[in-house]
C-alpha cells in the first residue's frame, strides 16, 4: 500500500478537479457525522451530566471516532490490495478523491458569486449560509462577500492542504482519522454552554492536527500569490502580522494571506447563534472588498491546492526513495 499513496494521491487529487462531490454519491463525512450524533447521544447517557463527565464523555467520543474512521478504511483497503494491487489503487485513489474539496468549495463558493452579481441579495445570503457557520439574515453584500472569501481561505487549508498532508504522510488512513477530528470539530468543538466541556477534547485535537498544515498552506498561498500577479509582497507581511488574531491558533493563518493578497480587510464581528462575537479585523482596508474577490479568492485555492498537491507527492516520493535504497 505504502508504494501506492503518491500515484493515489495524485489521481484522487484530480479526480477531485473533475468530478467534485456528485449529490448522488453518499459522502463518507456524512457517515462519520452520524457516527458522531450517535455516540453523543449515547455517551452522554452514559457519563454523568456534571463537568468532568461531559469531557470523559467527550473523550470517548474523540477516541471512538478516531479508531473507527481509520479503522474502516484500513480494513476495505487491505482487502482490496489483497485481491489486486490495480484494485487497491483505485480504491486508495477514491478516498483520496472523497476527502478533498477543491472543486466543491469553488462551486459553492462561486453560487454566492453568482447571486450577487445578480443583485439577488436574499439568494446570496442563503448561498453563503450554505458554506459558513455564523448567522447570514443579516449580511449586506460586503458582508456576503466576506463571508465567502473567508470561508475559502480557510477551508484551502482544512478542505484540501489537510488532508493531502496526511494522506502524504499516513495513506488514505490518516487522511480519514484526520477528516473525523475535523468533523468532530465542526460539530461539537463549540465554546457554548452546551459544547465547552464535552467538544473540548475533539476542539484541541483539531487545533493539534491542523497546526502544521495550516501554516503550510500560508505559505503555499503566499507562492500562488507570487504566481498569479497578486499582491504577494502584502500577503505575506499580513500572514505575519496578523495570523494569530483568531482565538483559533489556525484559522487566520490563510485568511491573513488571503486578505494580504486581495488587499483587503477580511474577519470583524459577527454573529453566531443569535449572539453577537466580537472579534478583530484581518488585513487593511486598502480598498473595499467586492464580489470578484469570491474568484480571486478561487484562484489562490487552486494554485494553492496544486502546489500542496506537487510538493507533498515530490518530498513522499524522495524520503520514500531513500528508505528504500537503505
Amino acid at each position: 500500500m505504502i508504494r501506492w499513496t503518491g500515484t493515489a494521491l495524485l489521481l484522487g487529487f484530480f479526480i477531485d478537479l473533475l468530478l467534485g462531490d456528485p449529490r448522488w454519491l453518499y459522502h463518507p463525512v456524512r457517515i462519520i457525522g452520524n457516527g458522531i450524533s450517535f455516540f453523543e447521544k449515547h455517551l452522554r447517557n452514559l457519563f454523568p451530566k456534571t463537568e468532568k463527565g461531559e469531557r470523559k464523555a467527550g473523550l470517548a467520543l474523540v477516541i471512538s471516532i478516531c479508531f473507527l474512521s481509520g479503522f474502516v478504511p484500513l480494513a476495505i483497503l487491505y482487502i482490496g490490495y489483497q485481491i489486486h494491487t490495480v484494485l487497491g489503487i483505485v480504491i486508495e485513489s477514491f478516498f483520496c478523491y472523497q476527502m478533498l474539496a477543491v472543486k466543491s468549495l469553488k462551486q459553492e463558493s462561486m453560487k454566492v458569486y453568482k447571486e450577487l452579481k445578480k443583485g439577488d441579495l436574499e439568494g446570496a445570503r442563503h448561498a453563503v449560509s450554505m458554506i459558513v457557520g455564523r448567522d447570514t439574515k443579516s449580511l449586506d453584500e460586503k458582508g456576503i462577500t466576506k463571508a465567502a472569501v473567508e470561508t475559502v481561505a480557510e477551508n484551502t487549508s482544512d478542505g484540501i492542504i489537510a488532508p493531502l498532508f496526511y494522506m502524504a504522510i499516513g495513506g488514505p488512513v490518516l487522511m480519514f482519522i484526520y477528516k473525523g477530528i475535523n468533523t468532530m470539530d465542526s460539530m461539537v468543538g463549540y465554546k457554548n454552554e452546551k459544547y465547552i466541556n464535552f467538544g473540548r477534547y475533539a476542539a484541541k485535537l483539531d487545533d493539534i492536527v491542523n497546526y502544521i498544515p495550516a501554516r503550510i498552506s500560508a505559505w503555499l498561498m503566499i507562492a500562488a500569490a507570487y504566481l498569479e500577479g497578486f499582491d504577494g509582497k502584502n500577503a505575506k507581511k499580513i500572514f505575519l502580522r496578523d495570523r494569530y488574531k483568531h482565538a483559533s491558533p489556525n484559522s487566520a493563518q490563510t485568511e491573513a494571506v488571503m486578505a494580504g493578497a486581495l488587499n483587503v480587510q477580511l474577519a470583524g464581528n459577527a454573529y453566531y447563534f443569535g449572539k453577537l462575537y466580537e472579534k478583530p479585523t484581518i488585513g487593511d482596508a486598502n480598498r473595499d472588498i467586492e464580489y470578484e474577490d469570491i474568484k480571486r479568492a478561487n484562484t489562490l485555492l487552486y494554485v494553492s491546492s496544486f502546489l500542496g498537491a506537487v510538493l507533498f507527492v515530490a518530498v513522499r516520493t524522495v524520503l520514500l526513495a531513500g528508505i528504500l535504497f537503505l
